[in-house]
């Protein structure tokens, strides 16, 4: 009989009204309940499947599950009838849409987003606490009602557990032809790996599967994409995600951290119950929800009753319209400038460079930015130069009302930019009604150079230096000598010289020369501008060179003080920390450095070092992870550098990724072909992969390169391979060392 033929009928005291939809377990009708005088739905098996009885211990096992659970998330089962060999399950009849149906390729906002998990998350929670593991999550079967509440359905494929044994083993001990053991069970894109492999599943499994529907409601998009089943597959056993916070950067970081607890593919490194789930989600909804509170009382309210002191300002990276790559650092520099003029502004409350810098070059408007970051207002900009003239078009808007308060165009001559700079934090203060002191137009009207061309190459050698190879730093430094060359007056350029030549000094040479070029270098800047905090930086380098380390973290800890984001600040503070092994308090400021160095990925080489240090496996698998992700994400924006493609290769080798990890090794080898730290991490990389001649011959390499430290290469585990080599003897010979971590 056909399935629709069966509108307008009586089954028993229930009259079959409309159908409401199908799937793979049945088909689903609107009915009245005579009895009680209510409409439920009437879950029916397909009358050529209820002939197999495997199927049909499977349709009413899933109504036997879901009927013990009682629970306003989850679909309420009110019984399990059979009528003319017709069997079906009474629910609870629902108004409202699947989460697949509400979906779109848009990304959910994060306040909806929350919300939602946390209901998911309650509702999985209750039927943890029967045993019960639902096996299906997806889109498709969980149901929001009209009303915003989460209603989850079909625990059609759901496993009880009693003790050792659970109900699928005991009824395949019964009845084998039931399950098929080492079978996959469930809908693709949504698998667990231990469910991709046909492995028996606990509640951990439900929460991957809760983990891969957030990540698609964040994002739009699913984390283990593929044309196939066997592509899908091969994804989620192999395969890490793309980041979340790349594809939508209005995600928070705990969001993210959340989500990569969830997807982890070994178990026993997941998120573990639905209950630490629920409380991670409440916990970032209170967070989210305070933020908000403040940002509101930051801001005038319509009544006029309320006057903040401080008005909240994102600036955003400019646009660069030229379409030339090699204008990006000029973009970069003005942009983060920009940020550092307003931060003068004792009115303004201006969001840090490492804050805005995941919205660079993404699709975000004032009203997102204002909802994730909790700004009032957001600057936005273009940015257009053709040989010496440069134009800027900017434009304040409030986040409330997407109704720019404040706009202009800035059409001048390149050395002209500074001009600019302090005209436009002018303005801005004006338009949000904020009057500046005498001391504050006086900062203001202070350049950090009076060159545009000492300006220029300044950006360039910062863009550079911060790669960190030989030949990086080399053309940073010649960059940094010819913009004080220009003007001697150039605190800032000063202070990234000496940077540059302690850097040189610790990794490509230990001339003492090295060391007296910085020490000149930061002592030039000190005579100029003892105050700027990149200036303080400078001078923890050159105690970091002299193996001072505590003198040095003090230093630092000053900079960061007057300037939280300084650049390469808290990167040498994790170094100076973990030379001087005080490796508790390099883990305990990690989250805190790596937030506030941005796109900085060198910062996470310390922090990898003290975890390895301690014995913490499972948090630097973690931290190795979070790195990977990084290294990722800036190579996609910087292909050619060679540092960052050897260090990911690194990881990839320590997570077993042979293929990949050979790849980016060959990669940077062949943009540095002649680099000494670059072949001494690919010697460590080969190691890794325990492949011992490619690791001797490299290493070989390395040291004819320059790299000549046989302390550090002989404490350096990754190397423990190569050390009962004679040739590794000779090129460093035996000396008295204390272990110490992998190198950097």
């Amino acid at each position: 009989m056909d399935q629709d033929s069966l509108i307008g009928q009586s089954l028993s005291h229930y009259k079959i009204l409309r159908k409401l939809g199908a799937g793979g377990m049945g088909v689903v009708y609107e009915a009245q309940d005579s009895q009680l005088g209510r409409h439920v739905a009437l879950k029916f098996l397909p009358p050529e499947m209820a002939q197999d009885s495997q199927l049909l211990e499977r349709f009413q096992r899933e109504a036997r599950a879901a009927s013990s659970l009682n629970h306003p998330n989850i679909c309420t089962i009110h019984a399990i009838e059979q009528y003319e060999r017709r069997h079906f399950i009474v629910m609870e009849l629902l108004e409202g849409e699947t989460l697949a149906q509400k979906m779109n390729r848009q990304p959910m906002t994060i306040d909806r987003l929350v919300s939602l998990g946390i209901q998911i998350a309650d509702a999985l929670e209750s039927a943890q606490a029967k045993g019960i593991v639902h096996r299906d999550i997806k889109p498709a079967n969980i149901f929001l009602t009209e009303r915003g509440q989460v209603k989850i359905l079909d625990f059609g494929l759901a496993k009880i557990n009693f003790g050792e044994m659970s109900i699928e083993q005991s009824a395949t001990l019964a009845a084998p032809e039931l399950t098929s053991p080492g079978s996959a069970v469930g809908t693709v894109s949504y698998m667990s790996p231990e469910q991709a492999r046909g492995h028996l599943v606990d509640a951990r499994t439900d929460l991957f599967s809760t983990g891969t529907v957030l990540y698609q409601m964040a994002t739009g998009t699913l984390p283990f994409p593929g044309d196939t089943s066997a592509l899908i597959f091969d994804a989620i056993l192999n395969r890490n995600p793309r980041p979340a916070g790349e594809l939508n950067p209005l995600l928070p970081p705990e969001f993210v951290r959340i989500l990569d607890k969830t997807l982890e593919k070994d178990r026993n490194l997941r998120c573990q119950t639905a209950t630490e789930l629920k409380t991670d989600l409440s916990r970032l909804k209170r967070d989210l929800e305070s933020s908000a509170r403040a940002t509101k009382e930051k801001t005038d309210s319509d009544s006029g009753t309320h006057k903040p002191s401080r008005k909240s300002v994102a600036v955003l990276y400019f646009e660069n319209l030229s379409g030339a790559k090699e204008d990006e650092y000029l973009r970069d520099g003005i942009t983060e400038d920009v940020i550092t003029e307003l931060s003068k502004i004792r009115g303004l409350n201006i969001f840090s460079r490492p804050t805005v810098l995941a919205f660079r070059d993404k699709q975000v408007t004032p009203a997102q930015i204002g909802q994730q970051l909790g700004a009032a207002f957001v600057l936005t900009g273009t940015l257009r130069r053709a040989g010496n003239r440069l134009r800027i078009n900017a434009q304040l808007v409030d986040t409330h009302t997407d109704f720019p308060l404040w706009s202009d165009r800035f059409d001048r001559e390149m050395k002209d930019v500074f001009e600019v700079q302090d005209e436009m934090a002018r303005r801005i203060a004006e338009a949000l009604r904020v009057t500046l002191s005498p001391e504050e137009l006086e900062a203001l009207s202070v350049k950090p150079t009076e060159s545009l061309q000492a300006y220029d190459l300044y950006l360039r050698g910062k863009r550079y230096a911060r790669r960190q190879t030989r030949q990086d730093l080399e053309f940073a430094l010649e960059m940094f000598e010819n913009a004080v060359a220009i003007d001697p007056s150039f605190a800032l350029a000063y202070a990234a010289s000496a940077n540059a030549c302690a850097m040189f000094f610790w990794t490509f040479s230990r001339d003492q020369k090295w060391v007296e070029r910085a020490r000149e270098a930061s002592g030039k800047a000190v005579a100029l501008r003892w105050d700027l905090p990149e200036v303080q930086v400078s001078q923890a380098w050159v105690l970091y060179a002299a193996a001072l380390h505590d003198e040095a973290v003090r230093m630092l800890k000053k900079a960061i003080e007057r300037k939280r984001d300084c650049e390469g600040a808290h990167y040498l503070l994790c170094r100076a920390l973990f030379a001087a092994g005080r490796y508790q308090e390099v883990v305990d400021t990690a989250e805190v450095a790596i937030e506030a160095s941005g796109e900085d990925y060198n910062v996470y080489v310390p922090i990898l070092n003290c975890l390895g240090a301690m014995g913490k496996q499972e948090a630097e698998h973690n931290m190795r992870q979070r790195r990977m992700a990084a290294l990722e994400n800036h190579l996609r924006q910087v292909p050619e550098d060679a540092r960052a493609r050897i260090l990911l290769g690194s990881d990839y080798a320590s997570l077993h990724r042979a293929d990949d990890a050979l790849r980016e090794l060959n990669l940077a080898v062949t943009l540095r072909a002649n680099e000494a730290s670059i072949l001494y991490n690919a010697a460590c990389l080969y190691c890794k992969l325990d492949k011992k001649t490619e690791a001797l011959d490299t290493l070989r390499k390395s040291w004819e390169a320059g790299f000549k430290d046989a302390e550090w290469a002989r404490r350096d585990p990754d190397l423990n391979l190569l050390h009962d080599e004679p040739e590794f003897d000779r090129l460093y010979p035996a000396k008295a060392a204390p272990p110490a971590s992998q190198a950097s």
